[in-house]
């Protein structure tokens, strides 16, 4: 294996076969040892949350490819902590996309003197650039057409999809009790025809889950979901 990119969260591996490997690490986003997965940083070590992260990934993954929604999702060893995935080429130099269903982290402190804390939103969709020296910036479906990183047609079928996944999420939360208040994705241009798939992982390390009004921990998420 070929090490390729050095992530915060996971390494990648170029395989033989033309496909990735991810290696998940227990690191995770946040500042000052509290977890934020919104941060662009590594705030804190979480012994098993590669494993678990990777748990929770394959779960996803594998449901949603069931329902034919397009991921980079080829196979995963859990043991190991690794998972193999179809190359893509990510857009422009990596994008995250947030689809908030609560006003919290980063939209109530942009958006404060407009919400309040926790107030319900309507799968608000969100895109920010990955650029850590800029920390993220948001950036709007006419700035992404202009710049060659997203033409108004892949933005919607981004958005569209963005928010059929995290349906998919909040609904499978939900009847475990719980509730989505947001969820921050990747995707990407897979195949010869670079069709639009979900890339990365869906961990809890990737969105913010409450248990009536308490925020449930990536590693108690992943036992409460997979009934560990």
């Amino acid at each position: 294996m070929k090490l390729i990119y050095t992530g915060k969260t996971k390494d990648v591996y170029e395989l033989e076969d033309g496909n990735c490997l991810l290696k998940f690490k227990d690191d995770a986003t946040g500042e000052n040892g509290v977890f934020d997965p919104g941060a662009n940083t590594i705030g804190l070590t979480i012994e098993g949350a590669g494993k678990a992260g990777l748990r929770l990934t394959q779960y996803f993954f594998e449901k949603l490819n069931d329902l034919g929604i397009p991921t980079h999702y080829v196979a995963a060893d859990t043991e190991a902590g690794t998972m193999i995935i179809k190359k893509a080429i990510v857009f422009g130099h990596g994008l995250e996309v947030i689809c908030r269903y609560r006003a919290v982290g980063s939209f109530l402190r942009r958006y404060g003197k407009y919400v309040q804390d926790g107030q319900v939103l309507d799968a608000f969709v969100e895109v920010t650039l990955k650029d850590d020296d800029r920390n993220d910036p948001p950036i709007t479906e006419d700035a992404l057409d202009m710049l060659g990183i997203l033409t108004k047609q892949e933005y919607q079928t981004l958005k569209l999809l963005t928010q059929k996944v995290a349906e998919v999420v909040k609904d499978e939360l939900a009847q475990k009790g719980l509730e989505l208040y947001d969820i921050k994705f990747e995707f990407g241009r897979v195949g010869e025809d670079g069709q639009i798939a979900l890339i990365d992982e869906i961990s809890g390390g990737n969105m913010r889950a409450y248990h009536q009004g308490t925020r449930v921990e990536p590693l108690e998420l992943e036992k409460l979901i997979l009934g560990r």
